[in-house]
């Protein structure tokens, strides 16, 4: 692809012939032209008018007119398509498309109502009926846009589970930057903004592996059904490739690339009939062997593939389709050593294969090499900012690598776009409350919580910590309670519960869990937030003398192991507890002042709230 210019004379040049394009139906390509024109003039809404005519399924076309009609108010164009797609509630004041359009004029006015240059106003001026005149062609412009943007029927889009061949490479960074790491907004828009409107050039799924040469008498029936296959509409695809095999019978590779589109449509069984007609024509062709063993995973992730993925290799050992799906394999059955094996080959076959990349994070986190795998994750977004898959695991390795602001934003991309994924929102829910933006946790949590309850049992710990932050006292009882039955010896649990019931003065219960606490802690760190709280817990129970000696214990130990905060409160409670001759005043009474002492910095899950300083009551 040449290099795009961002001269005006280019640009006019460019959309003019992405106009004809769509005049064509040749929609692939007006979609690239002015892909092209929006990357040298975001703020043109004349460009997503058209742009909307060009894409595949209404939730990019009704993007495309909802970013129209943000930089145009005022488009009439814009209003009255998201009218018609239903994004927007019927306007009196929007006038209807006129639909008695002359279609000879169409032709000359479609750009004169959509450029600004040499509109013929003088023209115009001449004469009341050259007046009228322009006011029908006018109508029949935006006539136009309702037969390539609505009439048109909606195809299907359905994306195939194979390697996108990209375009250049797209500058790197190691941090994702389609969102920003904050909550999820109130989107105004019907659906996410296709990855593709991000891309420095566009992406096209990768040519079938198989590529024979086609007979004269079904060439042109061949190229009508690569269109389809290019645009993912899978039924027309295999309605055409089935009209080829009268052409061809003997022809192993027709049934292949049908059965390969049924895969990509979900019927597994109709694609597995397919590929077994291709191997009873050909028992030496390899590629269907590959087909059956993906198909064989769509019935049942645990059925053995090994025989099948072998007869492949057997039959084309330069196949590198089938050493990534055998790395697959060997990852699921937690055989990563083996999987890396097989990620070398299809590394060497397949240059540039984001896939492979995946697939290699994939095998390293299951060697506990977070490092590879983080740059093999990066790597692969580096190829394919498309492949959302490539958002989740960087996301969870994000997490576990304690980079929560990028791991919010790699996990936002992907739950905008697999919205029922629910480990993904809970791995997004902890993410913003590591960063302290408890809100958007909550938010997360909660979807994660109702998609599956049991699957993402263990982030009720984060939902109990989040509410607790969110003075949301009784709930985050409850979510703790329940992380406490499935995981009683986890020392942030068990300090979780211990803050909840001192706020609701469950005294007694709090020193049940600090007590636990004391047998959990293992760095010095820790010990030193289980004395402040036993502190705090026995002075509130009255056991004033126990709680002298814990406060003395704590300052006891190395400032390095706590916070100033804490270590301040500890001196101010001491000194309100004792004597200037050291001994324990009588009745001890608890400081009056409040006090609201962080996080401390080792724990960054033992936040400390402000304690209530006036019991009602004393759970003993």
């Amino acid at each position: 692809m040449a290099e795009f210019s961002p001269d005006n004379t280019n640009n006019d040049t460019m959309f003019q012939d992405a106009v004809d394009a769509l005049r064509r139906g040749d929609k692939p390509r007006a979609k690239e032209l002015l892909t092209l024109l929006l990357k040298a003039d975001q703020n043109n809404a004349t460009y997503w008018v058209w742009l909307s005519a060009s894409v595949d399924n209404a939730k990019e076309r009704i993007y495309c007119l909802q970013t129209a009609l943000k930089l145009d108010p005022e488009n009439g164009t814009a209003k009255r398509g998201l009218i018609l797609l239903g994004a927007l509630p019927p306007d009196e004041s929007v006038q209807p498309f006129p639909m008695n359009r002359p279609r000879a004029w169409e032709e000359k006015l479609l750009l004169a109502n959509e450029k600004p240059k040499e509109r013929g106003l003088r023209v115009l001026m001449r004469s009341p009926l050259a007046r009228l005149f322009a006011i029908l062609v006018m109508g029949a412009g935006v006539v136009s846009l309702v037969v390539f943007g609505v009439i048109i029927p909606n195809r299907p889009v359905v994306v195939p589970t194979m390697t996108n061949t990209p375009g250049p490479s797209p500058t790197f960074s190691p941090t994702p930057t389609l969102f920003g790491a904050t909550a999820r907004p109130t989107r105004s828009f019907t659906g996410p903004t296709p990855l593709w409107m991000m891309l420095p050039a566009t992406y096209t799924p990768t040519a079938l592996y198989v590529n024979t040469p086609r007979s004269p008498l079904a060439i042109d029936q061949y190229r009508i059904a690569r269109q389809a296959y290019e645009a993912g509409d899978w039924d027309a695809y295999i309605a055409n490739m089935q009209l080829i095999i009268p052409m061809e019978p003997d022809a192993a590779d027709i049934h292949y690339m049908i059965g390969e589109a049924y895969r990509f449509k979900g019927q597994s069984n109709n694609a597995m009939r397919e590929y077994q007609k291709a191997i009873d024509l050909d028992s030496k062709f390899g590629p269907p062997y590959l087909g059956l063993a993906r198909a064989r995973l769509m019935q049942n992730p645990d059925f053995d593939i090994q025989f099948l993925l072998e007869k492949a290799l057997d039959r084309d050992p330069n196949f590198g389709e089938v050493y990534l799906e055998r790395a697959r394999y060997f990852v699921y059955h937690n055989k990563p050593k083996d999987a890396i094996i097989d990620l070398g080959k299809a590394e060497q076959l397949m240059p540039g294969s984001p896939a492979v990349y995946v697939v290699y994070a994939q095998a390293y986190v299951e060697l506990d090499d977070k490092k590879s795998a983080l740059e093999a994750a990066e790597k692969a977004y580096s190829l394919d900012i498309t492949d959302v898959s490539v958002y989740q695991i960087l996301g969870e390795l994000y997490i576990d690598t304690g980079q929560y602001a990028r791991a919010a934003e790699s996990l936002e991309v992907y739950v905008t776009y697999e919205d029922q994924d629910a480990l993904a929102f809970a791995e997004l829910g902890q993410s913003y409350y590591e960063l302290k933006e408890y809100d958007a946790a909550l938010l997360n949590l909660n979807t994660a919580m109702r998609l599956s309850p049991n699957g993402v049992r263990r982030f009720y710990l984060y939902r109990g910590l989040t509410n607790l932050e969110l003075k949301n006292i009784d709930q985050a009882v409850s979510d703790l309670e329940t992380a406490l039955e499935d995981d009683e010896s986890s020392y942030d649990v068990n300090l979780g519960l211990v803050r909840a019931y001192f706020i609701q003065e469950k005294f007694g219960s709090a020193y049940l869990r600090v007590d636990v606490l004391r047998t959990l802690a293992k760095t010095d760190e820790q010990k030193a937030v289980t004395l402040y709280w036993r502190g705090l817990v026995q002075e509130k129970r009255g056991e004033a003398k126990d709680a002298l000696k814990t406060w003395r214990a704590l300052l006891a130990m190395s400032p390095d192991v706590m916070t100033v905060e804490m270590r301040a409160d500890a001196d101010q409670h001491l000194r309100t507890m004792v004597t200037p001759t050291n001994t324990l005043k009588p009745g001890s009474p608890t400081p009056t002042r409040k006090f609201n002492t962080p996080t401390p910095s080792a724990t960054p899950l033992g936040g400390i709230p402000t304690p209530t300083n006036t019991p009602n009551s004393v759970d003993s």
